[in-house]
């Protein structure tokens, strides 16, 4: 462990505990400006300032929903907002027992010498970044690193560049009293077989491990959101219960035990596959030495935007339907999720090629 992060220790072994409890998991709101936009269009809203924040006052002021949440990642402008009466975002969240989060990478760019791969850039200024979020409320970070299947991917400099940026990010957090989520995603674009998914998970979780060794990085004070193991978007489908085996088995080969929780990134997956998936892998009955939860994005918010239409007259139905997938998922995260038979908005697949924040 850095000598830096000692004085922060006890608190980020604390809040990364917390973040994992039985029964809680994260929402991922921290869609940048131009992502939100996407999802705006989808319902005919216009992306400006206004209405991003009335999206985002929707979920964090849902009756009921935040007792199943122990954290909201947000995006920076996020993070300064406040609801129509004037009551900050991170006051709302603190009240709920929900710990605000933050998006520090900067996205994506090519990986110079390879086949279009990329690597996260915002490593400079980061530091100093950590330090304005934490005087601002936030306890705990996230950084998505992002690699690809194919015949020759992920190159070995790709899988060796992301678990260094990775591993710099995750200290740097630490050291200025940030816990921070590694978020190393396989994306599911290709024609490849589950077995194949596995393979390059586990090679891209070990090297993310050997990476945050060797940057001393304290791992009871972080965690994981890792992909899924699945088939690729185009190859042949199985079931939850593949789905679970396949993601326990290679957690298991590679995550080390001293990390509190591991919480899913739902990749794409339609809200249903996610939370079925997820209560597969608490039902299968191996040693799993880590909570594992959620840290969805599309998965808890399709549904509820479908709902709510940019319309005020249809918020409370938004945030009912907001609440039956928090619940849902935390159902799943005890593997006692028995499925809604949702069908409509819950069912339909949110996969994207090659998305991007």
């Amino acid at each position: 462990m850095s000598a830096f992060v000692g004085k922060y220790a006890e608190e980020l072994m604390k809040i990364a505990q917390y973040i994992v409890s039985p029964g809680k998991g994260i929402l991922a709101a921290d869609e940048s400006t131009g992502t939100i936009g996407k999802r705006l269009a989808s319902i005919n809203v216009e992306n400006v300032e206004s209405n991003r924040r009335a999206l985002r006052e929707l979920l964090f002021t849902s009756p009921g929903a935040l007792s199943y949440l122990s954290g909201v990642i947000l995006f920076e402008e996020t993070l300064y907002q406040s609801t129509s009466s004037g009551q900050p975002f991170v006051d709302v969240l603190n009240d709920n027992g929900v710990i605000p989060g933050i998006k520090v990478d900067k996205g994506v760019v090519e990986l110079a010498g390879t086949d279009s791969e990329t690597t996260a850039q915002g490593l400079d200024g980061l530091g100093a970044r950590c330090q304005q979020y934490y005087k601002a409320g936030v306890r705990f970070a996230k950084w998505r690193a992002v690699l690809k299947i194919g015949s020759t991917e992920p190159s070995q400099l790709s899988i060796d560049q992301n678990a260094h940026g990775l591993a710099r990010y995750a200290i740097i957090c630490q050291e200025n009293g940030l816990v921070p989520i590694v978020e190393p995603e396989v994306l599911t674009d290709g024609a490849h077989d589950i077995k194949k998914c596995a393979e390059v998970t586990e090679r891209v979780l070990a090297a993310v491990y050997k990476a945050l060794n060797d940057h001393h990085v304290l791992l009871e004070g972080t965690l994981l959101k890792p992909n899924m193991v699945t088939p690729g978007s185009d190859g042949p489908k199985v079931g939850p219960e593949v789905i679970a085996e396949h993601t326990v088995t290679a957690l298991r080969r590679t995550v080390p035990a001293a990390v509190p929780g591991i919480v899913f990134l739902s990749g794409g997956q339609s809200e249903e596959e996610a939370t079925l998936n997820l209560n597969a892998m608490n039902k299968l009955e191996v040693l799993k030495p880590w909570n594992l939860s959620f840290s969805f994005g599309r998965a808890l918010q399709q549904s509820t935007l479908k709902a709510w239409a940019g319309k005020n007259e249809n918020v409370e139905a938004a945030q009912g339907t907001f609440l039956a997938r928090c619940k849902a998922n935390s159902e799943a995260t005890f593997g006692k999720y028995v499925g809604s038979g949702a069908g409509g908005a819950a069912s339909e697949s949110l996969y994207v090629k090659g998305y991007k924040y």
